[in-house]
């Protein structure tokens, strides 16, 4: 039996910095990259590896290639002490991201290439597998997606709690798309864009926001913004907590790192108030680097950053 298992994509980051502004970059230019880096990354790893590192029994499932970086990838994940859950190789390579940023701005471009990730299908895996107390779902498209909707209903059939995590792409599809899904929801955390997009709602009141999300299935809903900190709604109160003031090198995988420890606060302590706090810690410690894994936390030493802030979570009846 697993704490948790994650399920989403695999991929090989490549994280490259440029001196120019991206702007000032125009068709044809040969531009020199000051610094590169080679990193495994995707929405379900990145998962796996930051609640495997706050002491849970944590499993991955998702779909590789038949390649060097699937290789690449397995290594990592057993490093780190996460269980694979066996699939077959896919005929298509392995997902690929490219990260390109400026020294000059905290804004980057990122290429994507899904590849595999796309290609898991219900028949990949042994369903006895799936023993598990949560589920963490990451963003899956096309035929994964289908997947996803079959896990979904397993877990609902199962008493399996699940927290989903919709990318701008599946929060466009609307709330009648990822109905089954939603169906089967626990904790949903997105950020407010996204949160507008899945409502198809105009209004940028967070506190409306919340309440849509909440009447349409989860029983928490969290909406991350970035700098401006995060709130979550439980369908009596509405937590906020501020943003952690750190350095800010690079946002990408932010969001893993929050969604990845506010997960574990919840499994181990079961506190929304300490849950918070455990998330935004790992989103801190990750941005000040490059990577989206590098520096998320063991649950002692982010427990050690929280005790250092001074930012706390004000609550208030809605």
């Amino acid at each position: 039996m697993h704490d948790v298992i994650t399920i989403g994509s695999a991929t090989v980051d490549v994280f490259a910095v440029i001196s120019k502004r991206l702007k000032e970059i125009n068709v044809g230019d040969k531009v020199l990259v000051e610094a590169i880096a080679f990193e495994t990354g995707g929405g379900g790893v990145n998962a796996a590896v930051g609640l495997s590192r706050m002491g849970l029994n944590t499993a991955f499932l998702g779909k590789l290639g038949h390649d060097l970086n699937a290789f690449k990838i397995l290594h990592e994940l057993k490093k780190e002490k996460v269980h694979v859950i066996k699939t077959h190789a896919s005929e298509y390579p392995t997902s690929y991201s490219f990260i390109l940023k400026s020294k000059k701005e905290q804004d980057r471009v990122l290429f994507t290439y899904k590849g595999a990730s796309d290609h898991l299908n219900y028949n990949d895996f042994e369903k006895s597998e799936l023993k598990t107390k949560w589920i963490y779902m990451a963003t899956m498209m096309k035929g994964s997606f289908k997947t996803c909707n079959k896990i979904a209903d397993y877990a609902k059939k199962h008493n399996i709690k699940l927290m989903f995590n919709p990318s701008t792409y599946l929060a466009a599809k609307g709330r009648f798309y990822l109905r089954k899904i939603l169906n089967a929801t626990t904790i949903l955390v997105l950020n407010r864009s996204e949160a507008k997009l899945l409502l198809n709602a105009k209004t940028d009141h967070l506190p409306a926001l919340a309440k849509g999300l909440y009447r349409i299935g989860p029983k928490l809903v969290i909406i991350t913004e970035g700098a401006k900190g995060v709130a979550a709604y439980d369908g009596r109160e509405l937590y906020t907590l501020p943003a952690y003031k750190v350095k800010v090198v690079s946002t990408t995988g932010a969001g893993d790192a929050f969604a990845s420890g506010f997960l574990a606060g919840i499994i181990h302590h079961n506190d929304i108030v300490h849950a918070m706090e455990l998330g935004m810690a790992n989103a801190a410690s990750v941005i000040g680097y490059y990577g989206t894994k590098n520096r998320l936390l063991t649950y002692i030493r982010a427990k050690k950053f929280i005790n250092k802030r001074r930012e706390k979570v004000f609550i208030r009846r809605l």
